[in-house]
């Protein structure tokens, strides 16, 4: 199933994945932020699931600020999770 993210708090502006029913992430794309740390972090997300990404990317954060991109894609897997 493909999930879209709107982002908040960052430079990204937007995420969007694919997950399957065993809750492997795949094909994760951000739109807008840092173009080369965010391609690195959707490859080394590529196979992995769900869950094991939450709790290595929850909390993160970018500087000053409250969230980061990583952090924002832990929410936006909770979120769909919980769908």
């Amino acid at each position: 199933m493909e999930f879209t993210h709107t982002c908040s708090g960052t430079c990204s502006r937007s995420i969007r994945f694919e997950m399957d029913e065993n809750h492997i992430v795949t094909g994760v794309t951000y739109v807008g932020g840092c173009n080369g740390n965010l391609k690195g972090i959707s490859q080394l997300c590529e196979g992995m699931k769900a869950e094991d990404l939450i709790a290595r990317l929850e909390g993160t954060k970018c500087g000053f600020k409250n969230t980061s991109c990583p952090d924002q894609l832990a929410k936006a897997l909770k979120n769909a999770l919980a769908d």
